[in-house]
């Protein structure tokens, strides 16, 4: 999506229930956000054309999965463009890889890993990190406990999200 796009107030319960259950059906999506089934299709198709609907993620929980340690790394590199792609590249391909973000600030990257143990930890810090001449620092924070938050709506939204 290249810019903001104009949603009514039909969008916007749309949206936020599907952010709630991405799962559920069209005539159900319909009913509850009080419009026909086929314009409600008309509009979540709508809403992914422009790009408001990026797409529907499957969360899967990385203790079920035998990676119960999880941790964001901070990462200090020699930033510029041409190091960029090949070093985003090489760490979107380590298996403990959960998200990636270019940032701002004290640190050049935030990388989100989950780990089976502490020593796959640290072999990724060590032999796949600190070892590549273009990160200067790496700063490990585990993670003890998650929270995911609310649905995004726009700004202009959210001051009037719970009066509908």
């Amino acid at each position: 999506m290249t810019g903001r796009v104009d949603l009514d107030s039909v969008d916007l319960r749309i949206l936020r229930i599907l952010q709630n259950n991405a799962r559920i059906t069209n005539r159900d999506l319909a009913a509850e956000a009080g419009v026909a089934p086929s314009t409600c299709l008309d509009r979540v198709n709508r809403l992914r054309a422009s790009g408001v609907i990026e797409g529907y993620r499957l969360k899967v929980s990385p203790e079920a999965l035998g990676r119960p340690i999880q941790a964001f790394l901070t990462l200090r590199t020699q930033h510029s463009r041409d190091v960029l792609a090949p070093l985003a590249e090489h760490i979107l391909a380590q298996p403990e890889t959960r998200a990636l973000y270019n940032i701002a600030g004290a640190s050049d990257f935030l990388v989100l890993v989950a780990c089976p143990d502490v020593a796959t930890l640290q072999r990724l810090i060590v032999d796949e990190l600190t070892s590549r001449p273009e990160i200067h620092n790496v700063e490990t924070m585990l993670v003890f406990q998650e929270w995911e938050g609310g649905p995004l709506l726009p700004p202009d939204a959210e001051a009037g999200a719970g009066a509908e």
